[in-house]
């Protein structure tokens, strides 16, 4: 039996087909992925609470008795959690524990099947599951239709799902994992060396570059004037990356689309009364949008569009 052509192997249904069953683990990824790192932070403050001798360095005096035995007994509580990763513990409804069985897992079809319900105790399933699903799909259907039928059209793949993953997260904690930034940055400026993005090394070294030092100096600018921060070190991480895969021309469209859109949002939200006083709409979603828009669409039709072209 003759192998299967790359033609079909990697045509836009087939990447469809890959990325509903990717969008179901990015599913796992966002909701575990910060319940780890706030794991991760109490057992540093239990650490802190319990070093003696940082608090003497940090305040001159000797620690509170009650201040060490409250990070001792905090040690204790993360210690007996139980164990945490994005393959363990199986999947299971949040409202009753039912594990979920294998035909109840298969994307987009199993909600609609179970009709967006647990089906044990009924509790409904939010509608997110199946969006990421259907949006993932839809992304590396687009990638394959813009990359063609080529091995490095699975790379971009999982650059898009990398970038949904942080966007959903950011959008959910206003946090954007080291976790998942740093790996993208890197393989992006590996990628370039490797010859597999077609974007020169130098071009993708001033692209992280420009991308993290333009939000950094944005960040200064607005903290020294307002006193204020009106973003986290995160979204300059998320930029740098960006730049590193698709190089220095596209970190100011990619800031001016996230900024409008990111803007109208916002004003929108707040209008609707959907945006709560004190909270803010995270930019990290809009960031990762404007970097996904330069990959499908293309950095000269976009700059053409804007009139920079």
């Amino acid at each position: 039996m003759s192998a299967l052509p790359l033609d079909l192997l990697l045509s836009p249904a087939a990447l469809a087909v890959l990325g509903l069953v990717i969008g179901s683990f990015l599913n796992v990824v966002i909701h575990r992925l910060p319940l780890m790192l706030e794991r991760q932070w109490w057992g540093d403050v239990a650490h802190q609470l319990a070093d003696a001798d940082s608090y003497r360095r940090v305040f001159g005096a000797a620690a509170p008795k009650d201040l060490a035995e409250t990070g001792i007994s905090l040690r204790k509580a993360t210690e007996t959690l139980p164990k945490l990763d994005i393959a363990r513990p199986a999947s299971r409804c949040p409202s009753c524990g039912h594990v979920i069985r294998w035909y109840e897992n298969i994307p987009v079809v199993s909600w609609l099947a179970l009709r967006g319900r647990c089906s044990a105790c009924r509790a409904p399933i939010g509608k997110r599951y199946p969006f990421i699903e259907v949006l993932t799909a839809a992304l590396f259907a687009g990638v394959a239709a813009k990359v063609g039928a080529q091995p490095v059209a699975l790379m971009w793949c999982a650059v898009v799902a990398a970038l949904l993953a942080l966007s959903a997260i950011d959008w959910d904690t206003t946090v954007l994992p080291d976790a998942l930034t740093l790996p993208l940055l890197w393989a992006g400026l590996a990628a370039s060396a490797a010859g597999w993005t077609g974007l020169p090394l130098p071009s993708a070294l001033i692209g992280t570059a420009a991308g993290y030092l333009s939000l950094w100096s944005v960040y200064w600018l607005f903290k020294l004037t307002t006193g204020k921060e009106g973003m986290g070190y995160g979204d300059f991480k998320l930029l740098a990356a960006i730049g590193a895969w698709l190089g220095w021309q596209a970190i100011l469209p990619v800031v001016l689309m996230a900024s409008i859109i990111g803007a109208a949002v916002g004003i929108g939200m707040k209008i609707s009364g959907a945006l709560r006083e004190g909270r803010y709409v995270p930019f990290g979603p809009f960031l990762a949008g404007g970097g996904v828009a330069v990959l499908l669409i293309g950095l000269d039709p976009i700059l053409a569009f804007i009139g920079w072209h």
